[in-house]
């Protein structure tokens, strides 16, 4: 484009030169012509002429310097002239730069959070060359996932850290929760484990100290964020003695890394890093970690993956876990490695909430054509106004391109306010958006700033958005003729409504959209409110989730289901306590944990909790049939089970399921078994709201093998006040159980952190919704009394001829709606094109649900009436007398 802009520059001056030539030519001749006729030879002509002229070079430049120094002063004069039409009309200029601000505005912070989410890079040195190696598509539900970025068990990255060829550098990561502090005082904070290279492949230099290198791996040492360094530890200079109480233990802070620097994960921001601990007979086989490395110089990531492909069957097959069916195994040895771009890092925002933001950019920009729509007919009827100026201006000899580019400069000035006010107004607003994704249990950190692509995006818009309104407007001006325009007359004629056809069509394009842009805002809106009205089947409000963890009391595996049903009997005896449970899955809190089950002949998969015998009445689910666990069940007594409906339907063909034998098949650290079905419980919402009821069963938290046993569970407390049950279950552990770590959220509000992205949709769509409805409000009334000031004289006549002033308003309001049904009609089938694209976000609706259509269409029709009679009863009000008179 450069190069285009330049080379048309050398065209435009070339001509120009030729004929400032040309035109020096003619007057050196002229002069010699002259000096001819006064006796002079010619030759004494041609030189008097010379040296009155001087140098044609110099002539040239101070020509061209004057053409330049009027055409700056020219463009000056045109500012001037269009800020002086900006202040004679006040509101007209607040209505267009409001509007813009609003529109670019909210278009610009939606594209700003986009790229601080997909678009922006890490901050570290070329990260275009850092790649990301993991199972190609995932390992689909295999075995058990530490987090949602980890596709490597401790065994597989020993591999791919001994056959790294396409990488000059390798390293593992994983993000895990840190307790820091002593007993009684604990905190959660964000933990990242990295492999001894982590800092070294990624480039990251320390602010203080240094970073950690493959000689500290399974040391007790780690590195310290910025923000953790100046909040938790003072600021203070970090030296050999600098150490925090992390996990029980005296960890030394080797340094801290730079401000920039937030981690790998967009939208996280981690406080501690620390070694990665991987012995040579590794004994965990969960997915934990994530890998990625630097591509060497002259490799591609197609080669690469070619690389990593070739090496997985051999990889796969000397890392098979111990422990599972031969069909699991077999699926685990058909993975295939792939090598993918990481420099953008990984991110859950982009996941949970990529299809949201793009839904909302596309609102967005439908709202910002609604304002170009609304700004362009205001511009006509400002056009309109100024016709009578446009043609003076024109007879008094101004060219029509010149007015053009007073009318052009008009608009790029109002976009460029917008645009300006708009960027501005997008920070805040960007702001106010991640905040509201925000839960009490997760903050999201996210760098916004302007950089380049989201100032380029803004001037984008206020590109786009001066040749929508501005181009149509400026040709419609100084397309008449002078003489024609001069005529009073002639805006009153009939016969030339034609001219009334563009205003028109806006106006539908804005019906349309808004019908849209408000059935989406209906979608989303009820979508919310289905499920926020939903009954999950289990009890929501006066439960209390506790985490507890005791790893410093070192306690044998098979001493730990015995410590866990003590600590729930202990804690179910404090007083204003209704009950309290133990459970390996807090239920609705994300994915849960699953079996492949086998009753007789029939086999497939089930969701497995195993709880505590208080289970169900805590959170107050029916047992239907059978018995609940009691504290005879443990692994000294027959296995029992209890199943949902769904599972019942699913599996068991009994008359009566109960006494049906379901045996488990293998997993790691899960043995087979087999169970006896000895109640059945109602259907249930247990792992999201938004699936179907899951077929589920549920074990004695005591009958949960050892080889799975942890120092850790969860405690589901039911209370009238959890708030002072909270701080007596605190009280109560830390004098009978010190050195626990604990951490306490409320249930119910965590079922509503999970609808964070559903309420986002339905507070933005429906708040960008009413305002399109409020756009177009302004764009009919304004469009109204338009036609109102263009046909006074013809209504003038008509009343004169007898026309009652109901007809009057009939003819006006028949006007609006027919605008209106023919939005509708189009606005109708858009939605319904469209609507497809946000089916995957709704829950409870279908996108052509005739409630909603409805709902947008009656809500338009009374935006439309409300919109109309104003300008209507006016123009019944018009005096035929001093209508004819202005003739």
């Amino acid at each position: 484009m450069a190069l285009f802009r330049r080379i048309l520059s050398l065209g435009r001056r070339s001509r120009m030169e030729r004929e400032i030539d040309a035109e020096l030519r003619e007057h050196m001749a002229m002069r010699v012509d002259d000096n001819m006729a006064q006796g002079m030879s010619r030759e004494a002509a041609e030189r008097d002429a010379r040296r009155r002229f001087g140098s044609p070079t110099a002539m040239r430049e101070r020509i061209s310097a004057e053409d330049a120094a009027l055409g700056l002063a020219s463009l000056w004069h045109d500012v001037r002239r269009a800020l002086r039409v900006f202040i004679k009309s006040p509101g007209f200029s607040f209505v267009v730069v409001a509007t813009l601000t609003l529109g670019i505005g909210a278009n610009t912070a939606i594209f700003e959070l986009l790229d601080a989410v997909r678009l922006r890079t890490l901050p570290i040195v070329k990260p275009g060359e850092l790649a990301e190696v993991r199972i190609v598509g995932g390992n689909r539900g295999f075995g058990v996932n530490d987090s949602e970025f980890t596709d490597f068990t401790v065994p597989m990255w020993q591999k791919v850290k001994d056959h790294h060829d396409p990488l000059s550098g390798v390293f593992a990561w994983r993000t895990a929760g840190v307790q820091v502090g002593g007993p009684g005082e604990s905190r959660h904070v964000n933990g990242l484990e990295v492999s001894g290279d982590f800092f070294n492949v990624l480039g990251i230099v320390p602010f203080q100290g240094r970073l950690i290198e493959p000689q500290d791996e399974c040391e007790f040492k780690a590195v310290a964020s910025y923000t953790f360094w100046q909040s938790q530890m003072g600021g203070e200079p970090i030296t050999a003695k600098t150490t925090v109480l992390a996990e029980g233990r005296s960890v030394q802070i080797l340094g801290v890394t730079a401000p920039s620097f937030f981690g790998i994960v967009v939208g996280d921001r981690f406080d501690l890093a620390y070694p990665a601990c991987t012995p040579a007979n590794p004994g965990r086989q969960n997915f934990v970690y994530s890998v990625m490395g630097r591509l060497k110089p002259g490799w591609t990531l197609q080669r690469a993956s070619e690389y990593f492909d070739a090496l997985s069957p051999g990889l796969f097959a000397e890392t098979a876990p111990d422990g599972y069916s031969p069909e699991a195994l077999k699926t685990f040895k058909a993975f295939r490695l792939g090598a993918y771009p990481a420099g953008a890092g990984v991110s859950y925002l982009r996941e949970q909430y990529n299809s949201s933001l793009q839904i909302l950019l596309a609102i967005t920009g439908l709202v910002l054509l609604i304002a170009c729509a609304n700004l362009a007919n205001l511009m006509l009827a400002l056009a309109s106004v100024r016709k009578r100026e446009m043609a003076i201006r024109m007879a008094l000899g101004a060219s029509r391109g010149r007015l053009l580019r007073q009318i052009l400069l008009e608009s790029t000035l109002l976009a460029s306010c917008g645009a300006m006010l708009g960027a501005a107004l997008a920070q805040p607003l960007s702001r106010a958006l991640v905040n509201s994704l925000n839960t009490n249990q997760n903050t999201i950190h996210l760098t916004i700033a302007a950089d380049w692509r989201v100032l380029l995006f803004a001037a984008a818009a206020a590109t786009a958005t001066c040749v929508i309104f501005g181009t149509l407007p400026a040709l419609r001006s100084t397309s008449a003729e002078p003489l024609m325009s001069l005529k009073s007359g002639e805006r009153g004629v009939a016969g030339n409504r034609e001219r009334f056809s563009v205003q028109r069509a806006l106006v539908i394009i804005q019906i349309a959209v808004s019908m849209v842009l408000l059935v989406g805002a209906l979608l989303f809106v009820r979508s919310y409110q289905n499920l926020m009205t939903l009954n999950p089947g289990i009890r929501e409000s006066g439960i209390t989730i506790g985490y507890f963890g005791f790893p410093a009391a070192n306690i044998k595996l098979e001493n730990l289901a015995a410590y866990k049903r003590q600590l729930v009997d202990d804690v179910r005896t404090i007083p204003g306590i209704e009950n309290a449970a133990a459970t390996t899955i807090v239920p609705l809190s994300g994915p849960t944990w699953g079996h492949e089950v086998e009753i007789g002949p029939v086999n497939g998969p089930s969701r497995f909790s195993y709880v505590s015998p208080s289970f169900f009445a805590t959170l107050g689910i029916p047992l239907l049939e059978g018995r609940d666990f009691t504290d005879r069940d443990t692994n000294d007594s027959p296995l029992v089970l209890i199943v949902n409906q769904a599972f019942i339907r699913k599996y068991v063909s009994a008359p009566s399921p109960l006494g049906v034998q379901v045996r488990v098949r293998p997993e790691p650290r899960y043995p087979a078994r087999t169970y006896e079905i000895v109640g059945v419980v109602a259907d249930t919402k247990y792992s999201d709201l938004r699936e179907d009821r899951q077929i589920q069963a549920f074990v004695p938290i005591v009958q949960l093998p050892v080889t799975a046993q942890q120092p850790w569970m969860a405690m589901l407390i039911a209370s009238h006040s959890p708030a002072s049950e909270q701080l007596a279950v605190r009280q109560m552990l830390n004098k009978r159980y010190p050195g626990t770590e604990m951490r306490f959220s409320d249930f119910q509000q965590g079922i509503l952190d999970h609808l964070v992205g559903d309420r986002m949709m339905a507070r933005l769509s429906g708040f960008f919704g009413v305002l399109a409805a409020l756009l177009v409000v302004i764009g009919l009334h304004g469009v109204l009394s338009y036609f109102l000031a263009q046909r006074r004289s013809e209504i003038g006549i008509r009343m004169a001829l007898g026309a009652s002033r109901g007809r009057v308003v009939a003819a006006m309001m028949r006007s609006a709606c027919a605008m209106l049904l023919a939005g509708l009609v189009i606005g109708t089938l858009l939605a319904l094109l469209v609507g497809r694209e946000a089916s995957t976000l709704l829950f409870g609706l279908k996108p052509w649900d005739p409630v909603t259509l409805a709902g947008a269409a009656a809500l338009l029709a009374v935006v439309t009436v409300v919109a109309s009679l104003v300008p209507s009863m006016r123009a019944a009000n018009v005096n035929p007398i001093d209508s004819l008179r202005t003739e």
